[in-house]
């Protein structure tokens, strides 16, 4: 069908349709031919016009309203009449949509009902018809103004066009031209400043305003509210690039010995991500200022004009998604102002909790370049050893100390740099790995680990190189720290047991220190009990040191290894006047690095605390020892005074017998004592700390061990804090026992001195014989009575001291929480005597 038979066929409708409405008038025709004439202009306009319906075009909905409304009118047969029709003339029209058709009779049917209502106002005019439509029929004088004009339609058509002389597009010019005497600036200088904005450049009416820190248009210039609007909001995306490109500038745009002082690697990693996508933003903006070179299309202009011209409001789509990076790229150097490495990382991770595909990649990418040097560092110093920390930024931290501290003061971590995508377990196991290393080539001098460290990254398949990890990779790095903690621990662990020993050097501690080598502890006691019962600064450490190897040479320590007994030395105490031998002894045991990291200095001042309450211990059992060998019953049958009258042999018996009684009660908490010492807090510490020694799968787990097994010692054997009141009363006890010590010993060298001269008396006749004997047996048996007196008083003296210390220290037994002391009570006071004695009191 050709432009001539179109034409044709819409005037013969026009023609139809106006004289159906003439034909329902009054027959008035005199402006006939000037209407169909504007009919017909008008229906040109309607059909060359690109006005569209602001519905979407849903064809089933339409045709459910329109069977509804015509239900809901009363006319329920019309309703299913049309649902009929429809379904029938769809199916014949598929797969074309009958939704133009449906929308244009509903809108006729809408205008139509538009148009009733209005009539049934008796103040209002109907709708007005076309302009040119009109002409002819405003020429009726007299026509009142709610009548319609002869000749004009009723409805149909006319009321179809929303907009029938095509008002919007002349109304739309009219603004335009309203909006451009308004306007000082035109839009496209507009859209030049805000590109010059958005790179931090002042243009020629959109500045920098220091005093409200934003991008604006002056006062002076002259512009609608919206527009103004607009370019504030616009410009605000120049007022973030500022931020972010001076954040750049200031840890940049120096030298690169002070920006590493002043922030480090990982903030200079942070500035290049931001330079990259600063880069992008760029190009970005190059292109829009392309575009700005078009000129902006005006209502009524020339169609050619191109379509790539940039506008305010198109501006406002392209520079959207932009703002939203750079709002973004300043809230995160806001964040790290002041901050660096792990810190400035743990950061910007935190601002990558987001739900926003788009916000989580660009995060991402931002991270994956920001946390760079942080992996770096991880990597070097789990595989190497190697602490790369030259400006503070890792979350360990290296301080100078000795070899001995290397271990447990060498390294420590810095909370406030760890990141949060580093878990402290993680970290503790970083930490210990890295320590591994270094204590193996500092402490141990040994170089097996790189073995260990390239088998662990073989084994998780990291390489050892540069770069192998990355941001988002925690599983891998975790899973190479997890091997090469395992490999190198094994291989510490080994070294530690094998190449230096440690249980052995843990064994001749126990055996030496701990007194726990029987026969050397007796030999020694013996060797050097005189020479420590003389005051302390009189004695000489090389004579002590002589008198401790001829104890090993003298008892199966003997056979030890010479490693092991080389490092067995004699340590004298400070002492004060007054102060013996026995007050100031002690043995040391000289342990080498790197056997030092366990037993450390404090661990050594514990094990000499020790080592002087069992000295003590023994010192107090050894005197015993010496008292029994005094009493023995040969040496008290055999004695003078066992054969003397009634009198001095009931005293003599007497006394020994109250000597007897005072030192078994003496030797039974003594021999119970030494035994829980010695097999239930020794014993049986040690099989609990070789156990776990066997068990430690690193160095951390050995030296938790050995203070456990230090720790119990010192707690069951009253040395703790909590049992300073238990250890005084027994302190006195065994005091008490070294004094009863002391006096037996002056008590029977007097007996020994009075047998003496008994039986020199032969040797000593003389002439006057009779009266010189009875003279002299009388005064041995009076000396003797004085004596035995004495001692009775003594040994009273001393037993109601030792029962009343005795008695403090069981009755305070119970009231410790540590298990194995109850069972000391239990030991001490079998037979319940001491509770029963008590209970009297």
């Amino acid at each position: 069908m050709d432009e001539h038979q179109t034409q044709d066929l819409v005037k013969e409708l026009v023609h139809r349709l106006l004289s159906a409405a003439e034909s329902g008038g009054d027959g008035g025709g005199g402006g006939g031919g000037r209407d169909a004439a504007g009919a017909l202009r008008f229906a040109h306009r309607l059909l060359s016009s690109r006005l569209a319906p602001a519905v979407l075009p849903d064809e089933h909905a339409l045709a459910e309203s329109i069977k509804r409304r015509l239900a809901a009118s009363g006319h329920p047969d019309d309703a299913l009449a049309f649902a009929d029709l429809h379904s029938k003339l769809s199916a014949r029209s598929r797969p074309a949509s009958l939704w133009p058709l449906l929308y244009l009779l509903d809108s006729l049917s809408s205008h139509r009902r538009a148009a009733a209502a209005a009539s049934c106002l008796p103040n209002l005019p109907t709708a007005a018809p076309p302009r040119n439509a009109a002409s002819g029929a405003a020429a009726g004088a007299g026509a009142r103004p709610g009548s319609r004009a002869h000749g004009a339609p009723p409805g149909g058509v006319v009321l179809v066009s929303k907009d029938p002389d095509n008002i919007r597009e002349i109304a739309l010019r009219e603004y335009t031209e309203l909006v451009l005497d308004e306007t000082e600036v035109s839009e496209a200088a507009l859209v030049r400043d805000v590109l010059y904005a958005c790179q931090g450049i002042d243009g020629r009416y959109v500045r920098y305003d220091k005093a409200g820190d934003a991008y604006d248009l002056p006062d002076g210039v002259r512009v609608p509210r919206s527009t103004r609007t607009l370019v504030r909001k616009l410009c605000e995306l120049g007022w973030l690039f500022r931020k972010v490109r001076g954040f750049i500038s200031d840890n940049i745009s120096r030298s690169p010995s002070d920006v590493a002082t002043e922030v480090g690697t990982v903030a200079q990693a942070f500035c290049s991500a931001l330079q990259e996508e600063l880069s992008d933003y760029y190009k970005l903006l190059a292109v829009l200022e392309s575009y700005s070179l078009n000129p902006i299309p005006t209502p009524g202009s020339d169609s050619g004009v191109s379509s790539n011209y940039l506008s305010l409001r198109r501006l406002a789509v392209w520079l959207a998604e932009p703002a939203v990076r750079m709002r973004l790229m300043a809230v995160l150097v806001d964040g790290c102002r002041g901050l660096r490495g792990g810190a400035m990382a743990g950061t910007i991770h935190g601002h990558a909790q987001h739900g926003d595909p788009m916000f989580q990649e660009f995060m991402g990418r931002l991270l994956r370049r920001v946390c760079s040097p942080l992996f770096e560092m991880v990597r070097s110093w789990v595989l190497e050893g190697e602490l790369e920390d030259v400006f503070a930024e890792f979350f360990i931290v290296g301080q100078p100390v000795k070899a001995e501290s290397l271990w447990r003061e060498g390294y420590l971590i810095q909370s406030d740099m760890l990141p949060a995508f580093i878990s402290p377990v993680l970290a503790q196991r970083i930490l210990r790995t890295g320590k591994s290393i270094n204590f193996l080539r500092v402490c141990c001098d040994d170089n097996g680990w790189a073995d260990a460290a390239a088998k662990a990254a073989a084994d998780v398949g990291t390489t050892t190189s540069r770069g192998g990890l990355g941001y988002g990779e925690t599983d891998a790095l975790e899973a190479l720290v997890v091997e090469a903690a395992k490999k190198i621990d094994l291989h510490l662990m080994d070294v530690i047991h094998k190449r230096y020993r440690f249980k052995d050097h843990c064994l001749a501690i126990k055996r030496y220190l701990l007194l726990g080598q029987g026969d050397f502890v007796q030999y020694l006691m013996d060797v050097v009990g005189p020479e420590l019962s003389e005051p302390a600064n009189r004695i000489s450490s090389f004579q002590l040191a002589g008198l401790l190897e001829t104890a090993i040479r003298a008892s199966n320590a003997q056979y030890d290894d010479r490693d092991i007994l080389d490092r067995i030395k004699v340590k004298m105490m400070d002492h004060g006047d007054g102060d013996r031998g026995w007050d100031v002894f002690s043995l040391e045991y000289d342990a080498r690095v790197p056997l030092d990291t366990v037993f450390t200095a404090s661990v050594m001042k514990m094990y000499l605390k020790v080592f002087n309450f069992l000295w003590k211990l023994k010192r107090v059992d050894h005197s015993l020892t010496g008292v029994w060998k005094t009493m023995k019953p040969n040496c008290i049958v055999s004695s003078p005074f066992y054969k003397e009258g009634t009198n001095i042999r009931a005293q003599f018996v007497s006394v020994l017998r109250k000597c007897q009684v005072l030192f078994n009660e003496m030797n039974h908490f003594v021999t119970n004592f030494q035994y829980y010492i010695m097999f239930e807090v020794l014993e049986v510490s040690w099989a609990r700390f070789s156990d776990e020694m066997d068990a430690a799968k690193d160095l951390d787990d050995l030296l938790l061990a050995h203070d456990k097994y230090l720790n119990s010692i010192l707690e069951k054997a009253l040395l703790g804090e909590r049992s300073q009141g238990l250890l005084r009363n027994l302190f006195e006890l065994f005091d008490i026992i070294l004094q009863f010590r002391s006096h037996a010993d002056r008590w029977f060298e007097r007996i020994y001195e009075l047998q003496l001269r008994g039986k020199g008396k032969p040797k000593s006749k003389s002439k006057e014989k009779d009266s010189w004997l009875d003279g002299g047996r009388k005064a041995m048996i009076q000396l003797a009575g004085e004596l035995f007196r004495k001692m009775g008083e003594d040994l009273d003296s001393i037993a109601k001291d030792y029962t009343a210390s005795l008695d403090a220290f069981i009755t305070q037994l119970p009231m410790q929480q540590h298990v194995d002391l109850k069972f000391l009570l239990f030991r001490l006071d079998f037979t319940e005597y001491y509770s029963r004695v008590s209970s009297r009191k």
